[in-house]
């Protein structure tokens, strides 16, 4: 048998389909490995961008990486030993499906450029069985067969906002072949840039896999959500409760907080829910979809008034990062808005809700009550020495600020999850 890392060329013509947040590290990290990387996306702007410089990821090692092994980019792909698709799969609003339109797109790109003897590899992240029974038809439309004429497989990402290159690098990765040559030769590949541990499976397995993990976590937040929700009915700490029960050896719950957000955990787990019949995974999900007006209805009954105006602390959907996808907040915002509630959004990771403080000040002083959304580390920095509370209040959602200081500056303080506050 021939040994695995003999199998491709030292050097491959790589394309890699979508420069997202996942798409364009790996095309650095392949050209940083010495392949000759092709970046394509349909966006003719962001392509543009990359050719000029310019990318919106903001991690320092990437920028670095980025400046030093920037791939041209297109808006098609070229001829290559090696496609890799990373586009985008989002949960289609009306059906609540995954969308694979980006994937199918992608894969017709690649079947018009298709030769014998190259590989494709799948990173998005898809429905259980979906590479069998949508990628490679589509691919096979060119009249080559995989397995006989051309290479396949699955390689879901694995990487987290603050840490995209240790996390692409260091982390383990699931390859699932079409057969064992191509799972072969697409562990050849990653292993020219991948330290981590490479476990090979077939396709579906790699599929279901993937949306395990994002399951995972998601019924576990909701799970801490749920406690969050009972402890307020039954006059109790949550966060007292949750410190407690995790002294327990095998016990490790969660944080409470206002919802799920990002591109996979709120999504991820109902593409695993299309072809079964699982109760329990859509109810976590509702659990969690349901936390973003549970605060509002706290914000409601704590301040004594039926339409308060309010002030989010925070946009993204998780602290320290410039990402909204799914955001918490975003939907608390649009669900106060259709109240009538009167809705400002300040946020110091993204410009679009940046803010000086002089502008802080001021939307205090506008706002019946500040809603703290997001653990970013410059709320619990901010110089309260101008405010005035006078009896406004603070819905802290993550435990996160110094409540004896927004106290001290004349504020009421209310902790989701905590049944010993307010008469929420």
């Amino acid at each position: 048998m021939q040994p695995a890392e003999t199998i491709l060329k030292v050097t491959m013509d790589i394309s890699v389909i979508g420069l997202g947040y996942i798409g364009l590290p790996t095309a650095c990290l392949l050209a940083r490995a010495g392949h000759r990387v092709m970046g394509v996306d349909v966006n003719e702007r962001l392509v543009d961008g990359i050719n000029n410089g310019a990318t919106s990821i903001d991690e320092q090692d990437f920028l670095e990486l980025f400046r030093q092994h920037r791939p041209a980019a297109a808006t098609k792909p070229a001829e290559s030993d090696v496609f890799i698709i990373c586009v985008p799969t989002p949960l289609d609003g009306t059906s609540k499906a995954c969308d694979m339109s980006a994937v199918r797109s992608a894969a017709y790109s690649v079947k018009g450029k298709l030769r014998t003897g190259n590989l494709v590899i799948l990173e998005s992240t898809v429905p259980a069985g979906a590479s069998k029974a949508t990628v490679i038809p589509i691919l096979e439309e060119s009249g080559l067969k995989a397995g006989r004429d051309f290479h396949y497989a699955y390689c879901p990402e694995r990487a987290f906002p603050e840490s995209l290159l240790n996390e692409m690098v260091n982390n383990c990765r699931i390859i699932g072949g079409f057969d064992e040559e191509s799972g072969r030769r697409a562990e050849t590949l990653y292993r020219s840039f991948v330290k981590g541990e490479i476990i090979r499976t077939g396709m579906t397995e790699a599929e279901t896999v993937k949306l395990m993990e994002n399951t995972y976590r998601a019924v576990n937040i909701a799970l801490a959500d749920e406690f969050a929700l009972i402890s307020e009915k039954l006059g109790i700490d949550v966060w007292e409760a949750i410190r407690i029960a995790n002294k327990h050896p095998r016990v490790g719950i969660l944080k409470p907080g206002p919802g799920i957000g990002g591109h996979c955990i709120p999504i991820d787990p109902l593409f695993l829910v299309e072809s079964t019949e699982s109760q329990f995974i859509p109810l976590a999900i509702e659990i969690s979809e349901s936390m973003p007006g549970h605060v509002l209805e706290q914000a409601r009954l704590v301040s004594g008034k039926d339409a308060p105006s309010i002030l989010i602390l925070g946009a993204a959907y998780k602290g320290n990062v410039n990402d909204i996808r799914e955001s918490p907040s975003l939907k608390m915002a649009a669900i106060a808005q259709q109240k009538g509630w009167r809705v400002g959004i300040l946020d110091p990771h993204i410009q679009k809700y940046a803010y000086s403080m002089e502008e802080f000040l001021n939307a205090v002083k506008g706002c019946d009550c500040v809603i703290l959304a997001t653990d970013h580390s410059e709320f619990r920095e901010i110089d309260l020495g101008g405010v005035q509370g006078n009896g406004k209040l603070l819905v802290d959602t993550r435990n996160f600020l110094d409540h004896k200081k927004w106290e001290a500056a004349g504020f009421r303080v209310k902790v989701i999850g905590n049944g010993r506050q307010g008469r929420g």
